[in-house]
């Protein structure tokens, strides 16, 4: 058995993360009671007995718990930081399996994971294979609006929406700075800014993320089953993905389809005669973008069979 030990398991992501270890009999969760959860002391014995870590805390406190785990030297574990403090710097392995081929395996062999943020796990599934497949190009125009559910803005907003205190839904961000546009652009290779304009509506878990485009935006005109063609090829060359394409022409989409699974899925939408398109990434914001993928992580890099998460 693997000893993992959770850093923020009371939050909502180490909650879930918790519950999936749980459920298979590979794994050995360390607890720690709840009232030494910020003693230094308690959580470095811990975490010298792990395997690996997982970080859910917030970005000060997820450096703080890798300087801790930075001391102990020889007996450091593995770390997944679930946590946005990471995401763009080196030598930590971004924790998106489906970014490209060689990706499985360099998580498979890292000690150290930063796990995705959410809404970038839908904007570079649908962005990514475009760049690689040289139909957009790295300094296209881009606009990425965005919704989710309100489970991914912490307990202050979970709190407001359970208690009809918050509206049907709103737009936030509108300075249009947020913490996932550094991690969009360098794990697509866009070099322009991309617009994103996220959202939250009165529903507590599901996402989706659009990437509207023009054909004048495109290098190549590019029809639907051209576009399906590229996104089919870009995930099914890999070995181990939880992203499908939907060949279906979507008329409707439930943000909420996919909650309590890992998967991410993608639609296309087109308008050949006026030469829009629209592709559309859904997933669970608490699944596939936030505890789904950190045990998709651990179970690649504890070296387990690479079995489906839901």
């Amino acid at each position: 058995m693997f000893k993992i030990f959770i850093d923020g398991e009371a939050g909502t992501t180490g909650l879930l993360i918790k519950e999936q270890l749980q459920r298979e009999a590979s794994f050995e969760l360390l607890a720690i009671e709840p009232h030494a959860r910020k003693d230094e002391s308690a959580k470095r014995v811990l975490m010298a007995q792990a395997d690996l870590v997982v970080l859910c805390l917030a970005d000060e406190q997820a450096k703080e718990s890798v300087a801790l785990i930075q001391s102990l030297g020889p007996q450091a574990p593995k770390v997944v930081d679930a946590s946005s403090a990471h995401r763009t710097q080196a030598p930590w392995v971004y924790g998106f399996p489906e970014l490209c081929p060689e990706q499985e395996g360099l998580i498979a062999n890292a000690v150290w994971v930063s796990n995705p943020g959410c809404y970038a796990t839908g904007a570079i599934a649908l962005l990514r294979p475009l760049l690689d497949a040289g139909v957009l190009s790295a300094q296209a125009r881009i606009a990425l609006p965005s919704v989710s559910g309100y489970s991914g803005g912490g307990r202050s907003m979970i709190e407001s929406y359970e208690s009809g205190q918050s509206p049907l839904m709103e737009y936030y961000a509108l300075g249009l700075e947020h913490k996932h546009v550094p991690e969009i652009m360098r794990y697509t290779g866009l070099l322009r800014r991309p617009l994103f304009v996220p959202s939250v509506g009165n529903f507590k878990q599901g996402m989706v993320v659009q990437l509207p485009l023009h054909q004048d935006q495109l290098e190549r005109p590019l029809s639907r089953d051209d576009l399906l063609d590229i996104y089919g090829h870009h995930y099914g060359r890999l070995a181990f993905s939880e992203v499908s394409v939907n060949t279906q022409a979507p008329t409707r989409l439930d943000a909420t389809a996919l909650n309590g699974s890992n998967r991410l899925e993608i639609e296309v939408a087109t308008h050949e005669s006026s030469g829009q398109c629209l592709m559309l990434a859904r997933l669970d914001n608490l699944g596939k973008g936030a505890s789904g993928a950190a045990v998709q992580n651990i179970r690649l890099m504890l070296g387990l069979d690479r079995q489906r998460l839901g």
